[in-house]
Formats: C-alpha cells, structure tokens, sequence
C-alpha cells in the first residue's frame, strides 16, 4: 500500500473537495530527514515498530472475511505518520509535536452493497497518536493495532466508528517478505525516490465485523503491508494501481503500475510472486501484461474507475482476471481513492481474492 504523504496538509478540505494524490505526494521539503537510498537489513520483530527518521510511514491491513452462514465482508485499516521537521521539537508543551497522524478504516459488507469509510487526525502528543515497539502498538486515539504480548504476533485490531468497524486477531502464516530491491522499493527515477518495504502476504483473521447494530463473527485471510520513506511522485507520475491478490492454491501476488501523467506505465511499476514456503521472486514491468475490462463512475464524484483487469503474469504463465465484488468501495476523503475486496479468476473458475487500491484518477 503507497498512500501516505497527504498528510503533510493534514487539516481536511471542505467537505465536498478532496486533496489530488498527485498534488498530496508531489512536496519535496525533504531536507535533514532519512532517506531509502540503499538495501539495508530488515530485523523482526523491530521493523513492525516506527523509523521515525523518515518523513513518512503506515501500517497497513486489508482482508476478506466471511461468517459461517457465507456472508461476505471486506475491511481496510490505514495508520499514517509523517514527520512536520526532522527535529524534535523543544517545546515543554505536552501538545508539542514533530509528528501528525491519520488513520483510513473502511467496510464493504458484499451482502448489502455497503461500503463505509472513515478517517480521524491526531498530533503526535499528548498520547492521541503513535506508534512503539515495546510492547508494540500503534494507534490513533480508540483505533488501536496491538501485539496481544511483546512486540510480535498475534496483533489485535480494534476500531469502530459511528457504530460501524472490526475487532480482530491477525496470526501469521507466513513470514514477512521484501519488495523491491531487498526491501528497497524504486518507486521513480532519482537517488532516494523510493522506500523500505515488507509484507505479510497471509494473515490468519479471526474475530467479529459490526454495522450499525448488527455484529457478525467472521474468519478469514488478510495482508499486511509496511512501508517508510521520505520520497514523493515524480512530476510525470499521476497515481498508481495496487493489486494484493491471496490465491487458494497459497501462493500470493502484489503488483503496483505506476502510472504517468500521459496514461501510460512507469518503467518503475513492479511487483512479488510469493510461493507456499513464503520464497519470492522479484515482479517487473516486463513481466506483466494489465488490461482494464471494465469501469465504473462513482455517482458521488463523478469519477471514473477501472474495476475489472486481465492480468497477465508472464513469467509463470498465468492469465488472472480481478473484479471488483462490487464497483461502489471509493474512498471520499480528505484524499480520494478507491480502495477495495476483489475476486481473481484464472480460466473461468474462481481462484482466490484479493485487494485493490487505485489512485489519482480525475
């Protein structure tokens, strides 16, 4: 997951504009902070705590659930930080900051047509937002992602909003995975322009969905992304389309297309092809043929998304096609973006879910 650097405004526009991601993510007051210019060694359980050398970071987890009756639901949770200055401030205030806080959660409910999404800001201070490694937790006032002992696995998710949310344990069946280079995640041209990255590409789920007065015990498989950095889109880039994709047979893809300002693929866009024993193989441009099948315009904002793709992985010799599980999953923000569950086929037959974010798109 890329979405991060919105942040940087942090205060919301009026409640019928949304900030651009191109516009979001194209600051470059990157001065005195760390930058991901290089492969550097990736240490667990550490890495799942804050760097709060970069500019940028989230904690990101999406997932597809159902009951034991076979309803189907989807959930997205999104802890943002990013770094004001890269000095910490001297202030003996308790509401003085170096850092702001935003958190994304969201619910398709496949049953209804429903689809909810929230978000809340907080400062750094005051014990309204943060993230620590001992004992790990991350959190934004009552939305809370937390180790349930220590600083690894099992995590527990709480966070509700409006009566609408999810409470649930995470429990690994995999271990984390490094995209990119090592880890080291090129998203443009330029020395820095890039970011340290792992996944957990499969997460046992197990816990309870609630809407409004209805609350549902589910199970199911989520993914896990962490990224930090301190870079921006380029100038030619204008948002990219993410894809998260858990087959049944335990294997699992991510792919990301950047995508240029002129429509077209950025050399840059790239992926991982995840084994059953968690090994991995870099994804790259060339490896991948993505066509869009279908669209869909959001009635509320007019704007008009891809919500169907043939995905060709040509390296393995597989054709998927992802659909949406339904078109209405935009994100109407402070920064807009669709996000949302999807299923995969491959030759007709249904062979695995996934999730989708797609960004920048007018």
């Amino acid at each position: 997951m890329l979405l991060a650097t919105a942040l940087i405004a942090c205060a919301p526009p009026p409640a019928d504009e949304s900030l651009d991601v191109a516009i979001a993510m194209g600051g470059d007051d990157t001065a005195g902070f760390l930058r991901a210019d290089s492969p550097r060694e990736f240490r667990f359980p550490e890495d799942h705590g804050p760097h709060p050398g970069f500019r940028n970071e989230w904690w990101y987890v999406v997932g597809n659930l159902d009951t034991e009756a076979g309803r189907r639901f989807g959930f997205q949770i999104t802890f943002f930080r990013v770094a004001l200055t890269p000095d910490v401030p001297q202030s003996p205030s308790a509401w003085a900051t170096d850092h702001v806080w935003m958190a994304h959660l969201a619910v398709t409910d496949v049953d209804s047509g429903g689809h909810y999404a929230f978000e809340r800001f907080a400062r750094g201070a005051a014990g309204l937002a943060g993230a620590e490694l001992d004992p790990f937790r991350v959190w934004l006032e009552d939305w809370r992602l937390v180790a349930l002992e220590g600083n690894d696995f099992p995590w527990r998710l709480r966070a509700y909003e409006d009566g609408t949310g999810v409470d649930l344990i995470f429990d690994p069946r995999k271990s984390p995975v490094l995209q990119g280079d090592a880890g080291l995640s090129q998203k443009g041209a330029g020395e820095g322009n890039a970011s340290y990255y792992y996944s957990m590409t499969r997460l046992d789920a197990l816990g309870s969905v609630r809407i409004g007065d209805e609350a549902h015990e589910v199970s199911g498989s989520a993914w896990l992304d962490r990224e930090w950095s301190t870079s921006a889109l380029a100038e030619d880039q204008a948002g990219w389309d993410w894809f998260a994709l858990q087959l049944d047979e335990g294997r699992e893809l991510m792919y990301y297309q950047m995508r240029q300002q002129d429509g077209g693929a950025d050399p840059h866009s790239k992926g991982l092809w995840v084994d059953t024993d968690a090994s991995s193989r870099l994804v790259r441009r060339e490896d991948v043929d993505l066509e869009v099948l279908d669209h869909w315009r959001s009635p509320k904002t007019g704007v008009r998304y891809p919500v169907a793709w043939r995905l060709h992985l040509k390296p393995e010799g597989r054709v998927f096609e992802v659909r949406a599980v339904q078109p209405a999953q935009e994100m109407r923000l402070t920064v807009r973006y669709w996000e949302g569950a999807v299923d995969v086929y491959e030759g007709g037959q249904s062979v695995g879910r996934g999730y989708v974010e797609l960004t920048g798109y007018q």
